[in-house]
């Protein structure tokens, strides 16, 4: 009954045309709007500062119409002052009011200028290069990870990602709501607000490019059907899927997912575990954050290491696994003992700040 309904909601999809993907962005430092007022905030306030000064000297100033410097008269002049336009209806006739126009509003009306020619550079000019820019990476991607969906799930690996040294400019997040995706672009992680089971959202992000595939829609049957879709556009790009019924995990399997990952069970063993020893839970834990004392390392084996035993790792770590051909060969197997080309091992080493402190 899930594969029926799994298959019919996929020919829905390619059936149906949703709303299209937005663009690949990256978080900018200051919002657009507080840029702005910042800028405008600071014009005003010189014009102002340049108002009290032209109303504190407006006796050296002469109106040829009237004869007479009113308020409003001194507002006018210090607009055409700052713009420089300067119809001579009003000048400054004594020698103060030319030296205050010399060596405070000249200065002032500088930097006025340059304050509205920078907000035209980058409101104009610089964000523009920015959605070229981002249009350019967007065209290039390669060799990064794409996190699908920002829940609790997908913003805790972005986090751990980061935390082992994953360059923030190379994950893209995709998810459909707007505050995750605010949360990962103060990550300073690239997203894209998007359904990731359309052809052409996936396709937007490079998926047959990318290094890895990180799924966690928040629900099996979405997450399964993501997986398909990457499958379908992506044929060698490890997925990884995250599933909470244990029904499902052989689903996701069969829908192309290299890892298949059930929180629930993983919490089961770790319960399970504490029941042995109140110290297992804690050492699983430790063993699955890179903030730890010990973490997990998988790698190709080196070519010095070819011939040599799971226990002579020319990194120094203890070697747990080897996998060739497929298969699984535990430390203690007889087949682990002499390491072949195309061996991939996975061994315990301690984090970078136990090694440090044992230095």
């Amino acid at each position: 009954m899930k594969r029926f309904q799994l298959s019919e909601r996929l020919a829905r999809r390619r059936t149906h045309r949703g709303t299209r993907f937005q663009p690949l962005r990256r978080a900018l430092k200051v919002p657009i709007w507080a840029d702005l007022g910042l800028r405008v905030g600071a014009a005003l306030t010189l014009v102002f500062i340049v108002v009290l000064i032209h109303w504190w000297d407006r006796a050296g100033l002469v109106d040829n119409l009237d004869g007479e410097v009113s308020f409003l008269d001194v507002v006018y002049f210090t607009m055409i002052s700052i713009t420089t336009t300067g119809f001579g209806d009003i000048a400054p006739i004594s020698d103060r009011a030319r030296l205050v126009e010399a060596a405070i509003v000249t200065p002032i009306r500088f930097i006025v200028i340059f304050i509205f020619i920078g907000a035209a550079y980058d409101f104009i000019i610089r964000r523009s290069w920015e959605r070229w820019r981002m249009a350019r990476i967007q065209e290039t991607l390669s060799g990064h990870v794409v996190v699908i969906g920002f829940g609790i799930s997908g913003s805790e690996a972005v986090a751990e990602l980061i935390e082992r040294g994953t360059d923030p400019r190379h994950i893209v997040v995709m998810d459909t709501r707007e505050e995750r995706l605010a949360e990962a672009e103060l990550l300073g992680c690239n997203v894209m607000a998007a359904d990731a089971t359309r052809d052409d959202s996936l396709m937007a992000v490079r998926i047959d490019k990318a290094e890895t595939v990180l799924v966690s829609a928040g629900r099996d049957d979405a997450s399964i059907l993501i997986v398909l879709t990457v499958r379908h556009l992506a044929p060698d790009v490890p997925i990884t899927v995250v599933v909470r019924a244990a029904d499902n995990e052989l689903l996701a399997h069969q829908a192309g997912a290299n890892n298949v990952i059930n929180p629930v069970r993983f919490t089961g063993l770790l319960l399970a575990g504490s029941v042995q020893g109140m110290h297992i839970a804690d050492y699983m834990a430790d063993l699955a954050s890179v903030t730890g004392r010990v973490h997990l390392v998988e790698r190709p084996v080196s070519p010095e290491e070819i011939g040599k035993s799971i226990d002579q790792l020319a990194t120094g770590g203890r070697g747990l696994r080897v996998y060739r051909n497929g298969a699984a060969l535990g430390f203690w197997e007889p087949e682990a003992q002499r390491l072949q080309l195309g061996d991939v091992v996975v061994e315990i080493r301690p984090t970078a700040e136990t090694e440090s402190s044992l230095a």
